[in-house]
């Protein structure tokens, strides 16, 4: 599986790239500004790309504006997002076309090295690999009672923030100790009250929520 890396921290850059190759991924390349990214995504074809969100030269959202314009030019390119912070309107455009692996974490919220490499595989095979606390956050602007997410129960939106980040029902079920056929209904409601169509998919499923309450601004 080939990988683009972004990192501007040369320490944390050779580290990812070190740790990367031990778990039997090629690095196409590893760059550390915006400009090289660009280059990197275009010339390289890569499985994946692994973005810090500030990059050089604008050490602001350089990272993650590298990575809307090549998803635009590559539909569907699977990136994972590595921040220190929710960059709520990027992020938000970045969830909300629907194609492709996505993920979003936050870099001091990554505790180990399986955990990491799994998200980077889930995303580079279209799923989805979101922290609690970017969902939290995109989520919270959707809270007011006028507004679709205003009408789930509270179980509805731990559901569904459990659902954003990837988790299947079993999954779900699992972490908030229930059955299975409890979030298969909480689910359904949820899908109801956004107006969605039920899906099984749920990489899909959660890119359509996302996306629907992006729109719904």
């Amino acid at each position: 599986m080939r990988v683009v890396l972004a990192e501007d921290l040369f320490l944390l850059r050779d580290g990812l790239v070190r740790m990367l190759e031990a778990y039997g991924f090629e690095i196409a390349a590893a760059v550390e500004t915006g400009p090289e990214l660009t280059c990197a995504l275009a010339e390289s074809a890569p499985d994946v790309a692994v973005v810090d969100v500030r990059l050089p030269p604008t050490h602001t959202d350089e990272g993650l504006q590298c990575a809307l314009a090549a998803r635009r030019a590559r539909p569907g390119l699977p990136v994972l997002v590595l921040s220190q912070h929710v960059e709520q309107l990027y992020a938000r455009e970045l969830l909300a076309d629907g194609n492709g692996g996505i993920g979003y974490l936050l870099k001091d919220r990554v505790f180990d090295a399986d955990q990491f490499v799994d998200s980077v595989r889930r995303v580079a095979a279209g799923g989805t690999a979101m922290d609690p606390q970017v969902i939290q956050q995109l989520l919270s602007r959707r809270s007011a009672e006028d507004r679709p997410l205003g009408r789930l129960t509270p179980r509805e939106r731990e559901v569904l923030e459990l659902m954003a980040q990837g988790r299947s029902n079993a999954g779900i079920a699992a972490q908030l100790v229930v059955t299975e056929r409890a979030i298969a209904k909480h689910t359904s409601n949820i899908f109801t009250k956004l107006g969605l169509e039920v899906s099984d998919d749920d990489n899909r499923r959660v890119l359509a929520v996302l996306a629907h309450l992006d729109g719904d601004r």
